[in-house]
């Protein structure tokens, strides 16, 4: 039971977290605005009025206000530049003339 609960609230975690709830209620308002043209219009023309943008719906303009309201946080990385003290001359690494390997 409480498998089911977690698998659910994770599903439910991510359409909310990359924004498929727009998408759906978008799919929702124009498959009533549609439905709406097709009571008095030819399919054609119902087509038309529905996807050409003109036309939006209360519910169209509720998911462009809520899409446009919604903050997106903007990760900015500050990178900070490494700094390392000056090497003397004594600090230096100098390699073995003879080199043998085993």
């Amino acid at each position: 039971m409480f498998a089911r609960i977690g698998k659910i609230l994770v599903i439910v975690t991510l359409v909310a977290t990359t924004g498929a709830h727009w998408a759906l209620l978008q799919s929702v308002a124009w498959t009533t605005m549609l439905a709406d043209n097709l009571r008095t219009q030819s399919v054609a023309e119902a087509v038309t009025q529905t996807f050409d943008g003109d036309h939006p719906c209360p519910l169209c303009r509720a998911i462009a206000a809520g899409k446009k309201s919604e903050s997106k946080t903007e990760i900015t990385i500050s990178a900070q530049k490494l700094e390392y003290p000056p090497m003397s001359a004594q600090d230096t690494l100098i390699s073995p003339r003879l080199f043998k390997a085993f």
